[in-house]
C-alpha cells in the first residue's frame, strides 16, 4: 500500500511538471491564436488593404489622407525632434555615463524589443520607462512621459530601429498575466460614453467620428512617437492613450501607469512581425 502511495505521488509530481511545462510552452501559442483572430477581423472588414499596410495607421484606409500624409513625410515635422533626441542621447550625465551605457547595443536599433516583460521587476518595461530608469540610476531626475525631451530621445531610438520587425515573446506566467490584463483593458468599456478601445478602433475603424476617420487598431504601436497636427508637437503613445480616455469621458491613467503599459504590451504583441516605422506624422 505504501509503495502504491509513493508511486502515485511520483506520478502526480510528473504530471504537475508536465502540465506546468506545457502551460509555459503554450503561452506564445495562445497569443498567436489571438493575433490571428485579430488580423482576420481586419482582413474581412477591409479586404482591399494589404496586411503590412496597417503599419501606416489610418492612411492604410483613406487614399486622400494618405496623399496628404506622404507629402508631409517628404519634409517630416519630427525631423528636429530626432536630431535633438540624438544630441540628448549622447550628452553625458553628471557622472560621465550616457544612455548608451544602460541599453544593449548601446541603445541603437533595439526599439523593436520593447515593451517587454521583465521577470525580476515583474512588470512591463517600455522604452520610455527604461529611459527614465536609466536617468535615475545615474543620479538624474526623470523626464515627463508625454512629450518633450523624453519623446525626442525615444524618437531617436525608434528612428535607429526603423525597418526592424517586432518579435516579442510571452515566456512566463507573469508575462501572460500582463498580456491578459492589457487585452482586458482593450476590450473593456469605460467612461460616460461606455466605449472600449475595440469599439472605436475595430468596430468603428474606417468610419468618420466628427471630421476624422477612426484608425484601425492593427499597426497602432509601430509608428510612435508621433508628431500630431492636433498637438503641433511630438508625443508618446501614452499621451495618445490619455487623449482616447478623455474622448470617451473616462478619467485617464497616468502615462507609464501599469494599466497603459499592459495595454501597450497587448497591442504590440498583436503587431508582432510588423516593421517599426516611427517616429511618424499623424493628424
Amino acid at each position: 500500500m505504501n509503495k502504491n502511495i509513493k508511486l502515485g505521488a511520483v506520478l502526480i509530481g510528473l504530471l504537475v511538471t508536465t502540465v506546468s511545462y506545457q502551460a509555459s510552452d503554450s503561452y506564445n501559442d495562445m497569443v498567436k491564436k489571438d493575433t490571428q483572430q485579430f488580423r482576420d477581423f481586419f482582413s474581412k472588414k477591409f479586404p482591399y488593404v494589404e496586411m503590412t499596410d496597417y503599419a501606416n495607421g489610418v492612411y492604410a484606409l483613406d487614399s486622400a489622407s494618405r496623399e496628404q500624409w506622404e507629402e508631409i513625410e517628404e519634409f517630416p515635422p519630427y525631423e528636429l525632434n530626432v536630431d535633438n533626441g540624438e544630441s540628448l542621447f549622447n550628452t553625458p550625465f553628471k557622472n560621465g555615463k550616457t544612455y548608451a551605457d544602460c541599453f544593449s547595443n548601446g541603445g541603437i536599433g533595439i526599439a523593436q524589443n520593447y515593451p517587454r516583460y521583465e521577470e525580476g521587476a515583474k512588470e512591463v518595461m517600455t522604452i520610455e520607462l527604461a529611459i527614465n530608469r536609466c536617468r535615475q540610476s545615474n543620479g538624474e531626475k526623470p523626464l515627463k512621459y508625454k512629450g518633450g525631451a523624453l519623446a525626442d530621445i525615444s524618437a531617436y531610438m525608434h528612428y535607429t530601429s526603423r525597418g526592424n520587425k517586432l518579435a516579442l515573446t510571452v515566456d512566463s506566467k507573469g508575462a501572460y498575466a500582463a498580456y491578459e490584463a492589457g487585452k482586458k483593458f482593450f476590450y473593456s468599456k469605460r467612461g460616460q460614453l461606455n466605449f472600449s478601445c475595440a469599439d472605436c478602433h475595430m468596430a468603428l475603424a474606417g468610419q468618420r467620428l466628427r471630421a476624422d476617420i477612426t484608425s484601425p487598431a492593427l499597426g497602432h504601436t509601430t509608428g510612435f512617437p508621433v508628431y500630431r497636427s492636433k498637438w503641433n508637437a511630438l508625443g508618446t503613445l501614452h499621451r495618445r492613450y490619455g487623449g482616447c480616455n478623455k474622448n470617451v469621458r473616462a478619467k485617464p491613467f497616468k502615462a507609464q501607469s501599469t494599466e497603459y503599459r499592459e495595454l501597450q504590451y497587448f497591442q504590440t504583441l498583436m503587431n508582432n512581425g510588423y516593421e517599426l516605422n516611427g517616429p511618424s506624422a499623424r493628424k
